[in-house]
């Protein structure tokens, strides 16, 4: 075993080679390991083969790297970490906030009545689902939020509004269930 290697790295060294051999061998190999062929022949095309898939790996990650939009699936915009979950939950939250302070100084239910009559069930089902369709169907085409950002409406100040309707209508709640009045009253 000893001397097959011996014999092998004595084969490949510029002494025991071929003229020609060396500049053969450096011309298999890609521009990276063309100055290092004091290999054996064979570990050169492992080498050159390691490198070959180390580039085509790069090529592979700099083209999903690029920001090209691509169209989500509908599960994929609705997955825990998509896009879609904190947006609908936001715009949801944003609208039910200003319902409920529109229905507590006009009526002066609070939230809690208001939730517990059921009077507005309908209407939430309905914004519910015609929200979720127009904040799906441009993801779905590709779209982001992020490209129809403007100066002032971001998509961030969005996500950011969205949150704090969501503790607002939280705090509400709270606020309610503590006093037993309604926040706005009349």
């Amino acid at each position: 075993m000893a001397t097959t290697v011996m014999a092998s790295a004595t084969a490949s060294s510029p002494a025991f080679s071929a003229p020609g051999a060396r500049a053969r061998r450096a011309a298999r190999l890609p521009a990276g390991f063309r100055g290092r062929v004091a290999a054996p022949p064979r570990r050169l095309a492992l080498l050159a083969r390691a490198s070959q898939q180390a580039d085509d790996a790069a090529a592979d990650t700099s083209a999903s790297a690029a920001p090209a939009a691509r169209k989500l699936g509908l599960w994929d915009a609705l997955a825990f970490s998509g896009p879609a979950p904190e947006r609908i939950n936001g715009r949801l939250a944003m609208v039910g906030f200003v319902s409920a302070l529109a229905v507590e100084a006009t009526r002066g239910d609070g939230i809690l009545s208001q939730a517990g009559n059921g009077a507005g069930l309908a209407w939430f089902a309905y914004t519910a689902a015609v929200l979720s369709a127009a904040s799906l169907v441009p993801l779905l085409q590709g779209e982001s939020a992020e490209g129809r950002s403007g100066r002032f409406m971001t998509a961030d100040a969005e996500l950011w509004n969205g949150r704090l309707a969501m503790l607002g209508l939280v705090a509400l709640a709270v606020t309610e269930y503590l006093t037993g009045a309604p926040f706005v009253n009349v």
